[in-house]
């Protein structure tokens, strides 16, 4: 793998919940700016403030979202 490969932001809504249209819409406009791939539920994407369901819901929506246009990667360390 070569080229940017930034951390997604975790986007949520008014209540801090996942905000997952916005998710969606975040990951877009990483793609179409250019990005070579993305990184996802690193320190800086509020990892180590999600719930391990969020996590794991947030996760499978970003790779079907993703749907193999770029390469993604995903922080696997946490402390729960």
């Amino acid at each position: 793998m070569q080229g940017v490969f930034p951390v997604a932001p975790t986007i949520f809504d008014e209540a801090s919940r996942l905000d997952l249209d916005g998710q969606k819409r975040c990951i877009d406009f990483m793609i179409d700016a250019g990005s070579n791939g993305l990184c996802i539920l690193a320190n800086f994407s509020e990892q180590f403030a999600l719930s391990d369901d969020e996590r794991n819901t947030r996760m499978l929506l970003v790779l079907e979202h993703v749907a193999g246009r770029v390469p993604v990667i995903i922080t696997t360390t946490h402390f729960s």
